[in-house]
């Protein structure tokens, strides 16, 4: 991960609106948003459970990559809460499934390979939200958890990253601590 300033300790910010897991999680928000308005009865309380779920991934990617600048630590956490929020969002996708004696596709099905395909490169609401009205609720709920698994898949990737940063660099305060001393010619 560059610094702003060579031998400094603030770094670059990561522009989030680029990552794909990001982009995701931004498909995701506005599907979730659609689902619970045309799905979910009002009142439900589930309603506002996934939109807090879809929202607060999203979100705590953004507070984490701009956390980051700062605190490889700060980014890490926030990260994960986002993976935690996202994996809640999951469940929920999971269990109208099985309420609703609905098929969660995998391998066998004769139109995972598509879908997957689809969403793996296709990162935009627009493409989704198109054929919103005509999915079924089966599809509808396939398709967001093959999202929030490419998704997961990118987070944990960057987690990994951001791991392997913090342990070559350090810190926020090792990395204060040996640009104080580079910048006094220690």
């Amino acid at each position: 991960m560059k610094t702003l300033n060579e031998g400094g300790f603030l770094r670059q910010c990561v522009d989030y609106k680029s990552l794909l897991f990001y982009k995701k999680t931004l498909v995701l928000y506005d599907m979730t948003f659609f689902f619970k308005e045309h799905y979910l009865h009002r009142g439900d309380r589930t309603q506002d459970q996934m939109e807090q779920a879809a929202r607060s991934g999203k979100q705590n990617i953004v507070e984490g990559l701009s956390d980051g600048m700062t605190s490889l630590e700060m980014a890490i956490k926030l990260l994960n809460v986002a993976r935690g929020s996202l994996k809640e969002l999951q469940e929920d996708y999971e269990d109208y499934l099985r309420t609703h004696g609905l098929t969660q596709w995998d391998k066998s099905h004769p139109r995972y390979d598509k879908m997957v395909r689809y969403c793996y490169s296709h990162h935009e609401p627009e493409q989704y939200m198109k054929y919103a009205e005509q999915w079924s609720e089966e599809e509808f709920c396939n398709v967001a958890l093959t999202l929030l698994h490419q998704a997961d898949k990118g987070l944990l990737s960057y987690l990994s990253k951001v791991e392997a940063t913090f342990l070559t660099e350090g810190g926020i305060k090792e990395q204060m601590s040996v640009a104080r001393r580079n910048a006094r010619g220690y």
